[in-house]
């Protein structure tokens, strides 16, 4: 039995295999059965569920080749981002941006659009040159913009929907130091300030607790300097001890005594304190995560950012006890891009991730924030908790019927269909 990392999936499949080639993944593509790539299971829903063959691609790992002069790294799908963000710093490389965290497989990390924070910057997926995909029916092809442009513009952000992908060449950058600044602030003064903020800093952010107007505001910018990271001791105070192990007692008292909740969410957001080193970008953008949480995440058009934070404040003070969000919700952006099914696709883009720690009640406020983000053309981040369906889907992506239309081409017996994509994609 497969569980995802949140406890919020899990199948049973009939055949699990781990290839080391192409060739085998090509042969187990070719098996008969519908085949799934489950990558590291960090996804929320139950995109990742693999009802018949499960493709494990713990051993199709490591950098094939680099090119430190333009940049261009081709990676195997099944590398943790994790061991990739390692294995391009020892080259002197790094990912143009990235996430908070870093259990995904890159494979599984561009697929569902998962993204970073910065105005001048795209999801993770723009960073991508080149793809080679094993096809339903066993053949091995490589896309680009010049190079079968429809395969590659659908599969940047594919879904595993259209094969299994066995390489991803990207366009890395020379490794930078980043800046970091973390500071509590109030929500409103944030909020007034947010557009120039995004317009100055190289990636910003803030996490809100959203049962009070108290905020951390990151923001991360590119220096030249060396870098001069936090101890280890404070390391391991800041991030092991309060981050995770506090954290994770608040999270486990307020669902044992959950009318306390909104309390402890707003005493969490008072203790903050200001935080400023600096490091090598990997370190700084990505933080452990050891309390285990469910997550949705809608991307909006981000001149209605200020709107729907508006409401999301009016749903926090209607909400009973037992709904009230333990864990702070994170907002972000990114730039625009011309992927297909992107989540940045064609409009600049802030995100608004929420979470509840794993156990306690989340449906009442996740759904409530569904419909503000649907009244403002909200799409679902691909990996986290939603409930839309391809009816509602493909008015919110001008792409979405060609995106179907290669689909049709390249697996038109479905593959790699579960029932994620059957809801998904019809």
């Amino acid at each position: 039995m497969w569980t995802n990392w949140a406890r919020t999936a899990s199948c049973t499949p009939t055949r699990v295999v781990h290839p080391s080639s192409t060739d085998e993944i090509a042969a187990a593509v070719t098996s008969g059965n519908r085949v799934r790539a489950r990558g590291s299971g960090h996804s929320f829903n139950d995109i990742a569920v693999a009802p018949e063959t499960a493709l494990d691609l713990d051993r199709w790992t490591g950098i094939v080749r680099a090119d430190t002069e333009s940049g261009l790294v081709t990676v195997r799908s099944g590398t943790p981002l994790w061991a990739f963000n390692a294995d391009l710093h020892r080259l002197g490389l790094a990912m143009p941006n990235l996430g908070d965290i870093d259990a995904q497989t890159v494979a599984g990390a561009v697929s569902t659009s998962t993204h970073g924070t910065g105005a001048k910057l795209g999801v993770l997926a723009t960073a991508i040159a080149e793809l080679e995909l094993v096809l339903a029916d066993g053949s091995v092809v490589t896309c680009s913009r010049s190079e079968r442009p429809d395969l590659f513009n659908a599969a940047r952000v594919g879904l595993g929907a259209l094969g299994v992908i066995s390489t991803i060449t990207l366009q890395c950058v020379p490794s930078f130091v980043l800046q970091a600044s973390e500071a509590p602030g109030r929500l409103d003064a944030v909020l007034e300030q947010f557009d120039d903020l995004c317009a100055v800093e190289d990636h910003v952010e803030f996490h809100w607790f959203t049962h009070s107007d108290r905020v951390i505001l990151k923001r991360n910018n590119r220096i030249s300097e060396p870098a001069k990271p936090l101890s280890k001791f404070r390391q391991a105070w800041e991030y092991e001890v309060m981050e995770n192990t506090a954290f994770g007692a608040v999270c486990k008292v307020a669902k044992t005594f959950p009318r306390y909740t909104s309390r402890l969410n707003e005493l969490c957001g008072s203790l903050i304190s200001e935080r400023s080193y600096s490091d090598y970008s990997h370190n700084v953008f990505v933080t452990p995560r050891r309390v285990k949480f469910v997550e949705t995440e809608f991307s909006i058009p981000r001149e209605t950012l200020l709107d729907v934070i508006g409401e999301l404040r009016e749903v926090a003070g209607k909400l009973g006890e037992r709904d009230h969000l333990i864990v702070p919700c994170e907002v972000r952006v990114a730039q625009a891009d011309d992927i297909w099914l992107s989540t940045a696709s064609g409009r600049d883009t802030a995100y608004i991730s929420m979470h509840q720690a794993l156990g306690m009640q989340y449906k009442a406020f996740f759904d409530a924030y569904a419909s503000i983000a649907a009244s403002v053309g909200g799409r679902p981040h691909w990996g986290k908790m939603h409930d839309l369906t391809a009816e509602q889907l493909r008015p919110l992506y001008p792409h979405f019927d060609d995106f179907l239309r290669v689909r049709d081409e390249v697996d038109p017996g479905r593959t790699f269909t579960n029932p994620y994509l059957d809801r998904v994609l019809g």
